[in-house]
């Protein structure tokens, strides 16, 4: 086989269909291959943003060395010792075995969201009735100031872990919104954080918010999971380490937490931002 061939991005419009295609391609068993998620794509939203996925197959050592009659030669798989994770004080340390994240991340920190069909209290103290208003006007005020026509919604949902506190959630609602999520939801994330800070000092406090356009977040939460597990099941499938495409340190966390009670892998992060990803390790 040509040693150009040894590495096979595809494009399609599905993780699954990728990998289906790659390996056809290669006339090799998925055992053979390496699978490396470089994206999962995205539907879009109202049919804008529509984004295809990614994957790259790497032809395994015996695989290319059966295939071109040379003998197989010892190697070292580096990737399976562990890596050392060293963050600076600005990076989060993201949830794993134990870890969590540092409160920096926290305006960003997509929690799943349990709406409860947005079922609220019956009554509110006062703080909390305030904090919604506040939240929901913010958020109002900056998308205007972004000249997108929307409605915005607040409300509490709750908290993806049960010592956590309930978030605060702001949905904004309308058509064509696209523009308010950003590739790999960059726009979105920022527009959250901004919120974050104004609320808080107006508020005099930090809270748990989360600002959303049209349920992205938690479409992306359950994505996101269904990868984690469907990538575990291939790493304990074929006894090799998994790779995850780049993604945020909200979304690692949610691949951390997914795995975290797995029996037969563990979970680590790798890399520096933006390019920093998570790997899913079957356990020795």
């Amino acid at each position: 086989m040509n040693e150009k061939r040894t590495n096979l991005e595809v494009i399609a419009p599905t993780v699954e269909e990728a990998i289906a295609r790659g390996l056809a391609d290669l006339g090799l068993p998925e055992e053979a291959v390496d699978i490396e998620i470089l994206d999962t794509g995205t539907r879009g939203l109202f049919g804008l943003g529509t984004r295809q996925a990614r994957v790259r197959l790497s032809i395994k050592l015996a695989a290319r060395a059966k295939s071109s009659g040379m003998p197989v030669q010892p190697k070292i798989d580096y990737e399976t010792a562990p890596v050392k994770d060293i963050e600076s004080k600005q990076k989060a340390v993201e949830i794993g075995h134990g870890r969590v994240e540092s409160k920096k991340e926290e305006h960003i920190e997509a929690a799943t969201i349990i709406a409860a069909d947005d079922a609220q209290p019956t009554e509110l103290d006062d703080d909390s009735q305030a904090a919604l208003e506040t939240a929901r006007q913010v958020v109002e005020d900056l998308v205007d100031k972004m000249q997108v026509h929307a409605s915005v919604r607040a409300f509490y949902g709750e908290p993806d872990e049960p010592n956590q506190r309930k978030p605060l959630i702001v949905n904004i609602e309308g058509k064509d919104l696209s523009i308010l999520i950003g590739p790999h939801a960059e726009t979105l994330n920022a527009l959250q954080y901004i919120s974050g800070l104004i609320i808080g000092k107006q508020l005099g406090h930090s809270l748990p918010l989360v600002v959303d356009v049209e349920g992205y977040r938690q479409r992306r939460s359950r994505e996101v999971r269904l990868l984690a597990r469907r990538m575990a099941e291939q790493a304990v499938r074929t006894g090799r380490r998994q790779y995850l495409e780049p993604m945020p340190a909200n979304e690692r966390r949610l691949v951390h937490i997914e795995l975290r009670d797995h029996d037969e892998v563990n979970t680590e992060s790798i890399g520096e931002d933006p390019r920093r990803k998570v790997t899913i390790v079957p356990k020795q």
